[in-house]
């Protein structure tokens, strides 16, 4: 009887210890949650925000700029894009220009590339009438601003785009070790778990607003981090680093009518807005000749004959070894096309699509056409939109919820665990995902020896923090 009691204590014992153990690792991790968030909410309501204006950009681009968009009406027949640059040229004599673009749309202008006085603009002419709409700086387009505030916090540089990529990165440990604190510990209801509970008031309906939103969002949110990652600086890179490697990018078979050229001009040092496949795809050059170089419907007639679909860019040559480059990348990513031109004999010396790309290349395409919502039209625009709103108000309801739990003249966080056994565990966990994403594994260090040795120095700052 006795020995029956000892197992029932026992049994007991065990099991307050790994109650506890669970409340202390709750505990760990809803920590570290909360710091990524009070850190880094405010730079995802900023690429959440400009992001939902960017995937609007056709609509928006459409209705502002409509009178240098569009002309009034078509005619029977356009006149050829070399006079369409002349008459640019007329205009602005001292200007370069760079590329020409052309639509699908009946109604639309040609877009014709220059830099002019240290500017680039974007020069729209009537294909009917030669007669040119007007002229946009093309860094000041109204989703440009957007699209920089986006990638580079508008400041630009650097810094400034490491920053967009950790807050990203983090994005992805807030939602891990958000579903970590929602997930259910017992057999909970729907409510508060699946669906917010809109009957209770204070911090549980806030608790509520935030977590199960969250959780809906989350494979959303985590679709949109990681089809933004190719354009980063650190994880762009081993991105690319991993297509090259396993040759599941561009593979150099893609080069079907030639050698892979020797060069150290890149596509996207040549062509704005190309592919993201091959923008580091080597450029061939020009066979020198002396005979004149091929005309710009020459290059038009070249494109249409191997079946480049519209909208696509002609880039024009810049040196006697130069090469007309044609890129199209806007469209649907089957349409996706990059093409290298001799100027003088008209040779295509390469052309790469989208089905000579490998998986990698392939996916990230595929992936980069949703971000920008233009992968299934319409809809695939509204879906993004849903998701960044989402996001923006996840973000405020925590904020809110962090209002209302933060004792006054303290910061509010939750307090430290004293097992330092499992602190250190969760610690390695965060810094194995900071391997797979190194800038947040150097945050992760950084925040470690703040903590550690900044923090306990300072008595003020101790009190606030814990």
């Amino acid at each position: 009887m006795e020995a029956l009691k000892l197992n029932e204590a026992s049994e007991k014992h065990k099991e307050k210890e790994s109650k506890s153990t669970k409340t202390s690792i709750y505990r760990i991790v809803w920590r570290w949650h909360f710091y990524a968030g009070l850190i880094f909410s405010p730079f995802l309501i900023i690429l959440a925000f400009s992001g939902a204006v960017y995937l609007f950009k056709p609509q928006i681009e459409s209705f502002l700029y409509q009178d240098l968009y569009y002309v009034k009406e078509n005619h029977s027949s356009t006149i050829s894009p070399s006079e369409q640059i002349s008459r640019v040229k007329e205009k602005y004599p001292e200007g370069i220009v760079n590329s020409y673009k052309t639509y699908d749309d009946p109604l639309r202008t040609s877009e014709i590339g220059i830099s002019n006085d240290g500017q680039s603009l974007s020069v729209f002419v009537n294909p009917y009438t030669g007669s040119i709409n007007g002229s946009l700086n093309s860094e000041k387009k109204f989703t440009e601003i957007f699209k920089k505030l986006h990638s580079e916090l508008i400041i630009g540089g650097t810094f400034a785009n490491r920053l967009v990529e950790l807050a990203a990165c983090w994005c992805v440990i807030l939602l891990i070790t958000g579903l970590y604190i929602w997930w259910p510990r017992n057999r909970a209801s729907i409510w508060g778990t699946i669906l917010p509970r809109f009957n209770k008031k204070g911090r549980i309906f806030w608790r509520d607003m935030h977590a199960v939103p969250a959780f809906w969002l989350s494979i959303f949110v985590l679709i949109l981090i990681a089809t933004g990652l190719p354009w980063s600086g650190v994880m762009g890179e081993q991105i690319n680093r991993f297509a090259t490697a396993t040759n599941t990018g561009t593979p150099p078979y893609a080069y079907s009518w030639d050698a892979k050229p020797e060069s150290i001009i890149r596509t996207r040092d040549v062509a704005q807005d190309g592919p993201w496949a091959t923008e580091n795809l080597a450029v061939p050059s020009s066979k020198a000749s002396s005979y004149s170089t091929i005309s710009l419907e020459d290059v038009s007639y070249i494109a249409g004959n191997n079946k480049v679909a519209k909208p696509y860019a002609i880039s024009m040559p810049q040196s006697e070894k130069g090469v007309y480059t044609i890129t199209t990348s806007h469209t649907k990513p089957g349409d996706n096309a990059t093409l290298n031109i001799d100027q003088y004999s008209g040779a295509v010396l390469t052309d790469v699509r989208y089905n000579d790309y490998g998986i990698t290349a392939k996916a990230i395409t595929v992936g980069i056409a949703l971000h920008e919502g233009r992968l299934f039209g319409l809809a695939n625009q509204i879906i993004g939109l849903i998701v960044c709103m989402g996001l923006i108000g996840v973000v405020i309801s925590s904020f809110i919820m962090w209002k209302k739990r933060k004792p006054s003249g303290k910061l509010g966080a939750p307090s430290k665990v004293q097992d330092k056994k499992l602190t250190r565990s969760v610690f390695f966990i965060m810094l194995a995902l900071g391997i797979l994403m190194p800038l947040v594994g150097i945050s992760i260090i950084l925040v470690f020896l703040l903590d550690r040795f900044v923090i306990p120095k300072f008595k003020p700052l101790r009190g606030w923090v814990n």
